[in-house]
């Protein structure tokens, strides 16, 4: 029987719909990103690297403040940041959204406003609290009734500090039952439904030195529908009403979080920003003239919405293994530079690049490096069948939750990060070593 040989196509625009929008085909089988081809990036910082195109970040904040021209948008630094990714969200006139003493000082060391950022988290520690005090830091949201008695001591009898507090609306939503944040059964947050928010509320309203703004909601991540919003703000409106009743309280701001859904792989679906401006902003005014209050002040805080689709991940393939009827793709990474897969089965969409496949896709799964049988970075996806050992795989949408979660499981090293943009590759965040490790290790 004669076997034939399928050339693998050209890369099409719907293969290309989860890429950076600078993507092009410079050479046959390769691909660039912001004008540098990604095998040139792979050969001059190694791999695994991480590419983030810094126009498509820019950009995408810029549509955000197109969507929501009246609202305060507030890039989410949990998905990823660094010294640079701090100095374009301040460029483009963004707020930032911390949960950490070490994210909140590194961008602040950056340059970054304080005033312009807001701290959050369901444990924070007295250091976190310590340092949101002594940089400045715009707004402080409360998420559990601990965390009244210990801010209101820290700030002191003479002090002020502006407060939201995080409100749970009894939500299902967003693509994982791990991250879904806006239920009863979670760890984030103050209830609505039981009275618990209500009487947290009112122990702020105790205390002088607390200055309550407005409530904070955050359903979940991923979520690609409109309509678990429009319920979260009918919830929250009737909340404000409830207290404006019992306090005369009137709040001023209302933060939506974010979660909004990308595309991993083309043809998902994605969170349609446009029309979620448009329904939310009609939402939360009919909600509040049938309460009778004024409008609140949105706040918005994206962070995969505005990072994920900007990042390429790429990794070196090191073996080809046929087992029955698997054949498994090992490359130089893996969990310790992007669990997501593990964590919450994340489906990714990988593409050889440097070369066209001669040989007709085949389905495989690839794999990381590491000694985890559960160490996957795609499953069953498809690649050509005659690839090998030194291949370029790149990985698209790997901007978010990638780098930020990265570990140092089996002393690999996490990965380098590279900017692009207009034909120029720059360092970011250089490769950790051997010797960084080395030096944390002091004892023996």
């Amino acid at each position: 029987m004669t076997t034939v040989h399928v050339p693998a196509s050209r890369p099409t625009a719907a293969d290309l719909s989860v890429w950076p929008a600078s993507t092009t085909e410079p050479a046959r089988g390769d691909l660039a990103v912001g004008g540098v081809p990604l095998t040139e990036i792979a050969d001059r910082f190694g791999t695994p690297v991480y590419v983030l195109d810094e126009a498509e970040v820019r950009e995408r904040c810029r549509t955000y403040r197109d969507a929501f021209p009246e609202a305060d948008i507030l890039y989410a630094a949990k998905a990823f940041l660094c010294r640079a990714m701090a100095h374009w969200i301040d460029e483009e006139g963004l707020g930032l959204d911390v949960c950490s003493a070490g994210e909140l000082e590194l961008a602040v060391t950056t340059g970054f406003p304080p005033d312009r950022i807001v701290l959050h988290g369901n444990a924070k520690s007295p250091r976190d609290l310590d340092t949101a005090l002594r940089l400045g830091v715009g707004r402080i949201v409360i998420d559990s009734p601990s965390e009244i008695a210990r801010l209101a001591a820290a700030v002191g009898p003479d002090g002020h500090q502006k407060v939201m507090v995080r409100v749970v609306p009894g939500i299902s939503a967003g693509g994982h039952a791990k991250i879904r944040t806006g239920t009863d059964d979670q760890k984030f947050g103050l209830p609505i439904a039981d009275g618990y928010a209500q009487h947290a509320i009112a122990r702020i309203l105790g205390q002088p030195q607390l200055r309550l703004t407005g409530l904070h909601c955050h359903l979940g991540s991923q979520i690609t529908s409109v309509k678990p919003y429009l319920v979260a703000v009918r919830r929250v409106v009737g909340l404000m009403r409830r207290l404006h009743e019992q306090h005369g309280l009137v709040l001023h701001e209302l933060d939506l979080g974010g979660g909004h859904g990308i595309a991993y792989r083309p043809g998902e679906p994605a969170l349609d920003l446009t029309t979620l401006a448009g329904r939310v902003r009609a939402e939360l005014a009919d909600a509040c003239a049938t309460a009778g209050l004024p409008v609140p002040r949105l706040v918005i805080e994206p962070g995969r919405a505005i990072v994920g689709p900007a990042g390429v991940a790429l990794y070196r393939v090191l073996a080809v293994k046929h087992t029955g009827r698997h054949v498994f793709v090992a490359v130089d990474g893996g969990m310790s530079d992007n669990p997501r897969p593990a964590l919450y089965g994340v489906r990714y969409a990988p593409r050889l690049v440097g070369r066209r496949g001669t040989a007709a896709p085949a389905g495989v799964t690839v794999v990381g490096r590491h000694c985890e049988t559960g160490d996957v970075l795609a499953s069953d996806v498809e690649l050509p069948g005659d690839v090998r050992p030194g291949d370029l795989l790149a990985v698209p949408v790997a901007g978010a939750y990638q780098l930020a979660m990265a570990s140092g499981y089996n002393l690999v090293g996490r990965p380098p990060l590279v900017a692009v943009r207009d034909g120029r590759a720059r360092l970011l965040v250089r490769r950790e070593s051997l010797e960084d490790i080395r030096r944390r290790d002091v004892g023996l």
